[in-house]
Parts: C-alpha cells; sequence; structure tokens
C-alpha cells in the first residue's frame, strides 16, 4: 500500500497537579485556543478544548507520526513553558505527571465533543474524582487506587 490512512480521535484529559485551581478565567481565555495550536504544531486537528479550574478534555486527531504519549508531552510542557512566560503570577503552575487517552470512534465525536462542551455543568454536580473513576471504568482499565491521585 503506497499511502498511510489514519483516524486516531482521541479523548484526552489531564489535570492541574495537585489539582490546583490555576485555570481561572483570564487563562483559560488564552490556553485553551493556545493547545489547540500546539495540536496544530503537531500536525493534528483539535474538535474542542474545555475544562475547569483544575483539569482539561480535549478531543484531538493525533497524527500518526507520533506517539500518544508524545503528543500530550509535548501539549503539556509546551503549554506550561507558554503559560510561565505570559502568566508571572502562575509561576508555580504545573500539570500533573499522569494523563488519560482514550480511543474515540468517528461515529462517537459528537457525544463527546458534546461532553466536553458541557464540562463547566457537568462539575456543578459532579467531582473530578468521580469524573474520572468514570471515564477509567467506562473504558475498561484497571484501577490501582495506589497511584490513582498521586
Amino acid at each position: 500500500m503506497p499511502h498511510s490512512y489514519s483516524n486516531l480521535l482521541t479523548h484526552i484529559v489531564f489535570a492541574t497537579k495537585n489539582r490546583r485551581p490555576f485555570i481561572d478565567a483570564a487563562l483559560e481565555t488564552r490556553l485553551f485556543p493556545y493547545l489547540g495550536g500546539i495540536v496544530r504544531q503537531l500536525d493534528g486537528k483539535l474538535y474542542v478544548v474545555n475544562g475547569v479550574e483544575d483539569h482539561v478534555h480535549m478531543l484531538a486527531d493525533l497524527p500518526p507520526t507520533i506517539a500518544v504519549a508524545e503528543a500530550i508531552g509535548k501539549i503539556k510542557g509546551s503549554s506550561t513553558y507558554w503559560i510561565h512566560q505570559s502568566f508571572p503570577e502562575h509561576a508555580q503552575f504545573a500539570w500533573q505527571r499522569g494523563y488519560a487517552a482514550f480511543s474515540v470512534s468517528k461515529s462517537n465525536v459528537a457525544a463527546v465533543a458534546r461532553y466536553i462542551e458541557g464540562q463547566k455543568e457537568h462539575h456543578k454536580k459532579h467531582s473530578f474524582q468521580d469524573e474520572w473513576l468514570e471515564l477509567l471504568r467506562r473504558h475498561g482499565l484497571a484501577i490501582n487506587e495506589k497511584y490513582l491521585w498521586t
């Protein structure tokens, strides 16, 4: 086959270090578009990004030329550097080490996008911990309580 084809739609979730509420309205307004720019620099496509004060959800089509872990590392690393440069008041900002990445079928894009778009309403009723556990369970992932919140 002379060409390669991929459809690597991924629901990505990552939190601020110790889930500190760093992402205020002023940061969010600039951070979310910046995250989209990083994804585009990786030759990916960002469908939607949203979150609350302590975590972010993204739906992205990642390129086949880079591993998911490497892409997320670049997204988190570049955005941290940018935050430190652009928002001196957030000198303590950091992302938590881990992340979640779930594959999304093309037929589920609209539903996942709606879920991400509704994050602020969702978290008026559900904690991040409850959401995280539900996402892991829904995707059939084993949960090791020892490492879950560190």
